[in-house]
């Protein structure tokens, strides 16, 4: 009877526990941050193919908390370009906000920072990818390390504002004319940025 009485309690005391609190981040278990925001859909897609490379969970800039991104030693940064020929928040989604009333108050000093936009070379060619540009151009600013370069070769655009010393900044995806390339170009990126020193 007293032993059955304990079991009673114990699962009396158990389902009435607290619920577990969102565990604190550690940085040693939290080496990569995949951060994106989409209009369509298609940075979803290509981000997807990032993550399953590295094995990551992507996150929506929008719903990110300070604490977590600044935890992290890299970080994969990406979105769409919306806004065309703007010079300032060109992707039409949350990022256009964050970079400049959040990412100012983040210290970010000394991280390894990758971007990738998705765009339509065809239909936007003046214009192709220009928020990876900003995006490169403000986390460089605050004293991040930027890896993740790639060749413009295999595109057909004619300007980019994502193209700085004759190469892109990160990596670029055409999901309306180049989609059968996305994932080839997403997994071969990864490995480059392996080779500069970010660890999965």
């Amino acid at each position: 009877m007293k032993f059955c009485a304990v079991i009673a309690l114990a699962a009396h005391t158990h389902a009435f526990a607290p619920l577990s609190q969102k565990p604190a981040f550690n940085s040693e278990l939290n080496s990569v941050g995949v951060y994106y925001s989409t209009s369509t859909g298609n940075t979803e897609t290509v981000c997807g193919y990032i993550c399953e490379a590295i094995g990551a969970e992507m996150i929506d800039i929008g719903d990110a908390e300070d604490d977590e991104i600044a935890s992290h030693d890299t970080l994969i940064v990406g979105a769409p370009t919306w806004h065309t020929g703007a010079d300032e928040q060109r992707s039409g989604t949350s990022w256009d906000d964050w970079l400049y009333d959040t990412l100012p108050n983040v210290d970010l000093d000394g991280k390894k920072v990758a971007v990738f936009g998705v765009g339509d070379q065809a239909s936007y060619a003046d214009n192709f990818c220009d928020a990876a540009g900003e995006l490169y151009d403000l986390f460089s600013a605050k004293g991040c390390t930027m890896i993740g370069k790639t060749s413009t070769d295999g595109y057909d655009h004619e300007e980019s504002k994502a193209v700085v010393d004759d190469q892109f900044v990160g990596l670029m995806c055409d999901e309306d004319n180049q989609d059968d390339l996305s994932e080839e170009r997403a997994n071969a990126w990864i490995e480059q940025l392996k080779g500069e020193g970010m660890e999965v």
